[in-house]
């Protein structure tokens, strides 16, 4: 056992602490300056790939990916227009054929009301005399008569023509359709395929930067970890330091020297040195322990460093799954887009054949409501030649019962042809309608083409830049990452068997606290006191001032309650020699 109150073992004591004291800070020093240039490098390659989730992200990606889904999306829009478009077109020759059958009724209600006409001239010149006005039957009948025959014969020109409009525009179709019957499918196919292909690389790519992004973010705070924990270094060094001067002082005060402006009587030495040595075994095991989780932590620190560089290394050669910086996907794309514009343009020009049909439908269909109205008018005279009629049969007695009843027939069949003729427009109304929608999909389309393609231009100068940025990216990553991995390993080996110092600092603690085979004094002399006060002055870091309130609050508290009595009983006596 060491002797008490030997200054000798004081001094040997510090003395021993100086060699781990320089051996922490040499390794700490090598192992600041490796993680200091790995981390210069590793931090230029995380910001470099840290912004490539941004950029893929970006206006310019985005930008690329809406000329390209404006491509994909026409080309949807269209396949899809166009079987509406043929189902549209099939309605319509039905529609327009549905109307045959009507106008088939009109033209035989006219043609019968022509053959009445004549009857009823007929009629009238064998049943009146030269005195008899029967105007109404020799003339205005025959010329009601004539004039619808004559619209009839318009309106029946005039569907004719709109029939033959659309049987050509459904032949036309047909025909597009059988030579071109699996160029919408391949269409839809080659589109899907190649922004899939697209789409898989910049999901791998977004992937990739994220998870490099990711890490990125976990190696800076690794690296302020690791510096933090290598800070310990310096923290450990000013902790022994302070122990050394405890330890180197405690032995001037023992020998009778001023330490911290104060000496110690001797009959106080063997106290002080109780507090001193309590005092110095604490601070060197706190500073051991303390050193020992900081070294395991910077150890941690620094191996995953350089683990998480190797992983930005692997993950971020996934933007282009090789080393070689080349994007099949970006290099067929033009091809196949070009392709696709090629084809969007054949259908455009097929679509757009459908706006003269549309054109033409609609100008036979306003023909024939002019039909109808004319219709409709000679319907509203013959009622009123009829009326006439009737009262002049009236006048003529039983004589003019059978022009009555050819007046009869003629009224019936003209309410006949303005119900036929609405019969028929009901249905043309319709293919009105389906026109109209066949015009306003041409106007949408018109011009869309070439737009299309300078968007698909565009989008593939976008991806090229993209392409090659990520290229060079890689390229980056391939030079400096090995770099950055060797100087973090190495900062890493370099921590290795500090934990070893902890020992020998243990082992210096346990032969402190053997300087002394008391325990703590209970209560502080003023010159001991005062000693503890300037060496507390002295500490850096708050764990030694922590540890040294934890050893001396008692003794405080003792103390400064003494002082209180000290206090109470002079009162008391000088009350006492007052009174």
């Amino acid at each position: 056992m060491i002797p008490s109150a030997d200054p000798r073992a004081m001094r040997r004591l510090a003395d021993g602490l100086a060699r781990p004291r320089q051996d922490i800070e040499a390794a700490f020093v090598a192992v600041g300056g490796r993680l200091t240039d790995g981390a210069a490098l590793l931090n230029t390659l995380s910001k470099l790939f840290e912004a490539l989730p941004q950029t893929l992200g970006g206006e310019e990606v985005e930008e690329a990916s809406g000329h390209l889904r404006a491509v994909a999306t026409r080309a949807g829009q269209l396949a899809t227009t166009f079987a509406q478009e043929k189902s549209d077109l099939a309605r319509l020759a039905e529609v327009v054929a549905a109307a045959n059958s009507p106008i088939s009724d009109l033209k035989r209600a006219v043609k019968m009301m022509g053959i009445v006409s004549v009857n009823a001239r007929v009629t009238a010149a064998g049943i009146v005399g030269d005195s008899d006005d029967f105007e109404v039957f020799t003339t205005d009948i025959a010329t009601l008569s004539d004039s619808a025959s004559r619209t009839i014969q318009d309106f029946a020109q005039v569907y004719r023509q709109l029939t033959a409009e659309v049987d050509r525009a459904t032949s036309q179709r047909a025909r597009f359709e059988a030579a071109h019957a699996d160029t919408l499918n391949h269409l839809g196919t080659s589109l899907s395929s190649t922004l899939a292909a697209l789409d898989q690389q910049r999901a791998v790519a977004l992937e990739s930067s994220t998870e490099t992004g990711r890490v990125s973010r976990q190696i800076v705070g690794r690296i302020g970890s690791a510096v933090m924990s290598l800070q310990v270094g310096d923290a450990t060094r000013q902790r022994i330091e302070h122990a050394e001067l405890a330890l180197t002082s405690m032995a001037d005060l023992i020998e009778g020297h001023a330490a911290f402006d104060q000496t110690l009587p001797g009959e106080q030495h063997d106290t002080a040195l109780a507090a001193l040595a309590a005092l110095q075994h604490q601070q060197i095991a706190g500073t051991a322990e303390s050193f020992a989780q900081e070294v395991e932590q910077a150890e941690a620190d620094l191996s995953a460093l350089a683990a998480d560089a190797g992983t930005i290394m692997a993950r971020s050669r996934d933007f282009h799954g090789d080393e070689r910086g080349t994007s099949s996907a970006v290099a067929s794309l033009s091809a196949q887009l070009r392709t696709a514009v090629t084809i969007l343009a054949d259908f455009e020009a097929e679509r757009a054949k459908l706006e003269i049909v549309a054109h033409a439908v609609q100008e036979t269909v306003k023909t024939l409501l002019e039909h109808v109205a004319a219709v409709q008018e000679i319907e509203a005279n013959m009622r009123l030649v009829s009326l006439n009629a009737a009262v002049r049969c009236a006048q003529l007695g039983p004589r003019g019962a059978s022009l009555t009843v050819i007046a009869t027939q003629l009224r019936e069949l003209t309410s006949e042809t303005v119900i036929a003729a609405e019969a028929a427009m009901a249905r043309l109304g319709e293919s009105s309608t389906l026109a109209g929608s066949f015009g306003a999909a041409s106007d949408q389309g018109s011009g869309q083409i070439g737009e299309l393609e300078d968007q698909a231009n565009l989008a593939l100068d976008i991806l090229s830049r993209l392409d090659r940025g990520l290229a060079d990216a890689l390229k980056r990553l391939n030079s400096d990452g090995p770099k950055v991995i060797k100087l973090l390993e190495a900062a890493a080996d370099g921590l290795s068997g500090q934990s070893a110092m902890a020992e020998t600092l243990d082992d210096i603690a346990i032969a402190t606290a053997a300087l002394s085979t008391q325990a703590p004094p209970a209560h502080l002399t003023p010159e001991l006191s005062a000693i503890l006060a300037n060496l507390r002055k002295s500490y850096t870091m708050e764990a030694e001032r922590q540890i040294h309130d934890r050893l001396f609050a008692a003794a405080r508290a003792a103390n400064a309650e003494s002082a209180s009595l000290d206090d109470t009983e002079a009162g008391e006596d000088l009350a006492a020699f007052m009174l």
